[in-house]
């Protein structure tokens, strides 16, 4: 089966929460969108903000890998410590400024993502969702850059020809290189050494397999394995 990274489901909700270690909840709002009540009757409501479908059954895939990439870029505003509720404008602004419909996932978001919302946060400036895009971003050398916790991220994506994420380094890990690619692997996670894939690594370790057998299995180092294990339990924590 073909895997095309704009429609193709690869990933569950809880799965691609893991892969990018945010909440499963937090996930499910970006990719459906919420309806909230507030004390006194008043309704919240917020858009999808990422590419998925809803799925038939419970854990079926539902985001293709443009859509995990949509959520990387928001992961990474999320852990520059900015609230998703008042970033959601900044990101409707990011989209139409730069004319894409998956702007988020583009490597014009790299380029010129950080000037739009600068230029956003000036325009907002006495409003908090305005604050908010601009604690994204800074200037650096008379040039607006974002900020390094969001630069960190978003430096790990790697673009096709057509300007759209084709690879993602994956930030939990401080040792292993781990990346999800939508060509290898059915876009499963997977190791820069040897190619093999996060899951069999873990699995054969939790199968009882020492350490530096489970190492040697897959041609990696013991550090990689150990490193692969550290985030593994702290996902699962």
């Amino acid at each position: 089966m073909a895997v095309d990274r704009f429609s193709t489901p690869l990933y569950g909700i809880a799965e691609a929460a893991d892969y990018l270690a945010v909440p499963a909840s937090t996930l499910a709002t970006w990719a459906y969108g919420y309806e909230r009540h507030r004390p006194g009757g008043a309704r919240v409501h917020g858009e999808p903000v990422i590419t998925a479908v809803r799925p038939g059954k419970r854990n079926e895939p539902a985001v293709p890998f443009v859509g995990l990439a949509e959520a990387y870029a928001l992961a990474a505003f999320r852990h520059a410590g900015v609230p998703m509720q008042r970033i959601r404008p900044a990101v409707e602004v990011i989209k139409r400024e730069l004319g894409l419909e998956h702007a988020l996932a583009s490597s014009r978001l790299f380029t010129d993502g950080a000037e739009v919302l600068y230029d956003y946060a000036e325009q907002e400036a006495d409003t908090p969702e305005g604050s908010s895009a601009r604690e994204l971003v800074v200037m650096r050398n008379k040039q607006v850059v974002f900020a390094e916790v969001v630069e960190d991220y978003l430096r790990r994506v790697e673009f096709a020809d057509d300007g759209y994420a084709r690879m993602i380094r994956l930030p939990q890990y401080r040792v292993a290189d781990v990346r999800i690619d939508a060509d290898h692997s059915f876009g499963r996670p997977r190791f820069a050494r040897g190619g093999a894939k996060l899951e069999d690594v873990i699995d054969l370790f939790q199968a009882g397999e020492p350490l530096q057998t489970v190492a040697l299995e897959f041609g990696l180092a013991q550090e990689e394995v150990e490193d692969a294990l550290r985030a593994a339990t702290r996902a699962a924590a």
